[in-house]
């Protein structure tokens, strides 16, 4: 009779975008925790307490870390680049036919891009990039867009 142990389970990885405050049992989440074992309530009550102060519905993606005794820890991060460039630009969606560059859908200046450089900064993974590196990331993510970007 052997007296090892069994190996523990590895720890999984879930990445979704969810609405902030807005979390609910539903799919993707309840899906994608029930599969690994978590009971999606308990998630959504901790992600909607987490983001009470942030304006509700803007998506955040989240990065949860399933353990093998089905615990759970989540870390959530900013809103994606696209988010505040439509934001800035004030529009609902960018540019379906992006073939034709020269039919913009919105218009954001340089002192816009900077901003949302500063709060993209701030995530995980991205503290080794200069802000120039990340404003023109910013730039490139609003040309694919269609919005414009005027000094």
């Amino acid at each position: 009779m052997s007296s090892k142990k069994a190996p523990a389970a590895a720890a999984s990885i879930l990445k979704l975008v969810v609405p902030a405050g807005k979390a609910t049992p539903s799919p993707p989440i309840g899906p994608a925790l029930g599969q690994k074992g978590v009971k999606s309530m308990d998630f959504c009550k901790q992600f909607n307490d987490r983001t009470k102060n942030i304006d509700v519905g803007t998506p955040l993606p989240v990065i949860i870390t399933v353990k093998g005794d089905r615990t759970f820890t989540f870390v959530t991060k900013s809103p994606p680049t696209s988010f505040f460039l439509k934001r800035a630009a004030g529009i609902e969606k960018g540019a379906t036919d992006i073939g034709a560059r020269h039919s913009f859908v919105g218009r954001v200046n340089l002192k816009q891009v900077y901003e949302i450089a500063k709060i993209k900064q701030a995530d995980d993974g991205m503290g080794h990039l200069s802000l120039k590196g990340i404003c023109a990331g910013v730039i490139g993510s609003a040309k694919s867009m269609g919005i414009e970007v005027v000094p």
